[in-house]
């Protein structure tokens, strides 16, 4: 099995008076992934509190980001109820979509 990884981000607005905002301006989520099974072995965002990220990264770790994609959803929805969460998903899904466009250009170079 080929364990080659790599690195993606995906990023989403919060609100205005959300910390995140007023830190950096823009949520932003990042994943290191298994290319071969799509399985998400690390993953960081820039929430402002260590417990929100160490939360956060405990749903994704693990989880294969295509085929877990409505179970992750799902466990964001109904787990994590901080101010973020709309930009969690929001982040999640400009993430998804940049992974499966490097995955399609990298079979199309095949």
């Amino acid at each position: 099995m080929n364990n080659q990884t790599i690195y993606i981000t995906g990023e989403a607005r919060t609100t205005i008076d959300n910390a995140i905002t007023k830190m950096f301006g823009t949520f932003y989520i990042a994943f290191e992934i298994i290319l071969s099974t799509d399985e998400i072995i690390n993953m960081d965002c820039n929430a402002t509190l260590r417990l929100t990220r160490d939360f956060i990264k405990r749903i994704f770790l693990n989880h294969n980001i295509i085929k877990d994609e409505d179970m992750l959803k799902k466990e964001i929805a109904t787990r994590y109820f901080g101010s973020s969460s709309k930009a969690i998903l929001t982040a999640y899904h400009d993430a998804l979509q940049h992974y499966k466009k490097i995955k399609d250009d990298l079979k199309e170079k095949r």
